[in-house]
């Protein structure tokens, strides 16, 4: 019945402890929700296109939004060299969003990133997560192609001529690259030659067909015609251009309405949406003029900077994208605001203060753990075979240790009862005289209580009691049948002193045997006292012998190739030690129970011998 017991309490302790730790844990997670603990610090970017932000009334849908990191938002210290361990994060602390890194400065600490976040709504307020700091092992997972929509045709930052998107050629001829622009590095034309960007299957543009253009420019100086960006083929054409100040577009000739000129040296966002036959300007976001023409068939080349015919753009230009779709209003807006370099940009879009991890710091008893743990890679076939046999010593130690606990447990509590009830019989016995055994096993009926009886019939004062009691009704019944009377009275006779004599020795017999039952099974812990420090030192001569002989065949004589071969092998002996010492302490505790019980029933075969030969005198 004890090992039952046991395996329950095991099982419960066992339990328990794995479940406080995860359940905490998810307590924090929910109060505060952490993407990954790799990543000990994030920030949170807020999108608001409420009032408090920068209002925006229609829905946005999906965008790449420009983050701009500086000293200011952003530990550069703290981040890899090349910004890789940048992660970013939607608002349900699990979906990773696309980015990629358009310049990254760790000298002068500014970086340029884009984020792709979807499903942008007006007059909302949207939170991401940009988690960073983990220089160990975060990968590079930068992607330009995936923050930009399958649409989109054409993204040049200008840093380096290549497309984003991977979908256009990269830029061919003039052309000075800007290293300090709107974002990151931008394009200088001078008006005297084109900047060419080939012609793609991808960037072919069919007739009737939805298109987005824009670009960031900023003009030197008023000029008459000049060209932007132009796409001729045959007789069809598509032509951006600034007349003294006023942008405009023109379509197979066909000019668009003219809005107020433009303040000259200054940035503006300038964007064309064709849908259908009707196509529209805007600049900075809001509509500025109108034209009733579709989109012509058009592939092959487009000039950056200088039209075939007409004046060269002089100036400067940024982020030109080009998308096979028609942008609503709210998503040129969105563009304008928070890629430029105004206030607004801020109030639209905001970065947080840094957050830290809560890391967990282990303990003295984890961190000891854990440096075992350590310690056991480069433990020997041998001394994992020590440690195996120390284990299974270790749990058959533990086993019959707490079950003689609870056994010794079991019986004093028993004999406690037990000597309770023979108090009330011990002083007037004839209780006992005409006794059956029934009667003899409640103590003379003096025990009615079924659940007393049963308690008390463990005790091992009981077993030695009744044994006395059956020595004396023996003797007694044979001292009637000799008697020639069958009327004379069962007890006129008392017992002997050979009597008194042989009742005690079988006391005495029945003492050992309840000796016994309380040592059985003890002679486990002693092999565990005795042989687990044996185990452990043979594990570690075992282990120590073969890491220099090891040392001896390599050449190797360093401090690094001796210390962990020796730090395993000594890890037999901690183990083997860690079994002793345990059962010594259990044994000890139950070596002294024990001694405890048999002085109890030695004292209790004294006054049992002494209380019957006083009741049947001879």
């Amino acid at each position: 019945m004890a090992l039952p017991r046991i395996s329950l309490i095991i099982s419960i302790i066992v339990t328990a402890f794995s479940l406080v730790t995860p359940l905490h844990a998810a307590d924090d997670a929910n109060a505060k929700p952490w993407w990954d603990k790799k990543w000990p610090t994030r920030k949170k970017i807020v999108i608001d296109t409420t009032d408090k932000g920068i209002a925006i009334k229609e829905d946005i849908g999906t965008s790449a939004v420009l983050l701009r990191l500086h000293d200011g938002v952003f530990s550069f210290l703290s981040s890899k060299e090349d910004g890789s361990d940048l992660r970013f994060v939607a608002d349900d602390h699990k979906t990773l969003l696309k980015h990629h890194i358009e310049k990254w400065d760790g000298l002068l600490n500014e970086a340029y990133v884009w984020v792709q976040v979807p499903d942008l709504k007006g007059s909302a307020s949207r939170e991401i997560w940009l988690y960073s700091g983990n220089v160990t092992d975060a990968a590079n997972v930068a992607d330009a192609k995936a923050t930009y929509s399958d649409s989109t045709v054409a993204v040049y930052h200008f840093n380096d001529p290549s497309d984003a998107t991977g979908k256009s050629g990269a830029l061919e001829g003039a052309g000075a690259p800007v290293s300090s622009s709107l974002a990151a590095g931008g394009l200088r034309v001078l008006g005297q030659a084109p900047v060419t960007i080939p012609g793609t299957t991808d960037n072919e543009w069919a007739a009737g067909g939805a298109l987005t253009w824009s670009i960031w420019f900023k003009p030197t100086a008023l000029q008459p015609n000049a060209s932007i960006f132009s796409r001729r083929d045959g007789a069809n054409s598509f032509v951006v251009l600034v007349d003294n100040g006023t942008p405009y577009v023109e379509i197979n000739k066909q000019r668009s309405t003219a809005g107020t000129a433009l303040t000259p040296a200054q940035w503006h966002h300038l964007a064309v949406v064709v849908n259908g036959t009707d196509t529209k300007v805007f600049v900075d976001g809001t509509p500025y003029g109108t034209l009733v023409a579709g989109l012509p068939a058009l592939k092959g080349p487009s000039q950056i900077g200088k039209d075939t015919t007409g004046t060269g753009f002089v100036g400067e230009m940024d982020e030109l994208q080009i998308s096979k779709t028609a942008s609503p209003e709210s998503w040129l807006k969105f563009a304008a605001v928070s890629q430029g370099i105004t206030s607004d940009a801020q109030k639209l879009v905001s970065l947080g203060m840094d957050e830290a991890a809560e890391i967990h710091k282990p303990g003295i008893i984890e961190e000891h753990v854990h440096l075992l743990f350590d310690i056991s890679k480069d433990l020997t076939v041998d001394g994992w075979a020590v440690i195996g046999a120390c284990t299974i010593l270790a749990i058959m130690g533990g086993l019959i240790a707490v079950g003689k606990v609870l056994y010794l447990n079991k019986i004093s509590k028993a004999s406690e009862a037990f000597l309770e009830q023979w108090e009330k019989v011990a002083s007037d016995l004839t209780v006992l005289d005409d006794a059956d055994d029934d009667s003899i096993k409640s103590l003379g009926g003096s025990t009615k209580s079924k659940k007393t009886l049963k308690l008390m019939h463990q005790s091992p004062l009981y077993h030695i009691y009744h044994l006395g009691c059956v020595e004396v009704q023996k003797r007694m019944q044979s001292f009637q049948k000799l008697s020639l009377n069958p009327n004379a009275p069962k007890f006129q006779k008392g017992l002997s002193g050979r009597s008194i004599q042989a009742i005690k020795a079988t006391l005495h017999g029945g003492l050992m045997r309840e000796v016994q039952k309380l040592n059985g099974k003890l002679v486990f812990l002693t092999i565990g006292i005795a042989g687990g420090p044996y185990l452990g030192l043979l594990g570690t001569v075992i282990g120590v012998m073969i890491t220099f002989a090891v040392i001896a065949k390599s050449g190797q004589v360093e401090v690094n190739s001796i210390a962990p071969g020796i730090a395993g092998a000594l890890l037999a002996t901690v183990a083997g030690l860690a079994v002793a010492i345990p059962c010594l302490f259990a044994y000890s505790y139950i070596a002294t129970r024990i001694k405890d019980a048999v002085t109890d029933m030695e004292t209790f075969i004294d006054e049992f011998v002494a209380k019957m030969a006083e009741h049947y005198k001879e």
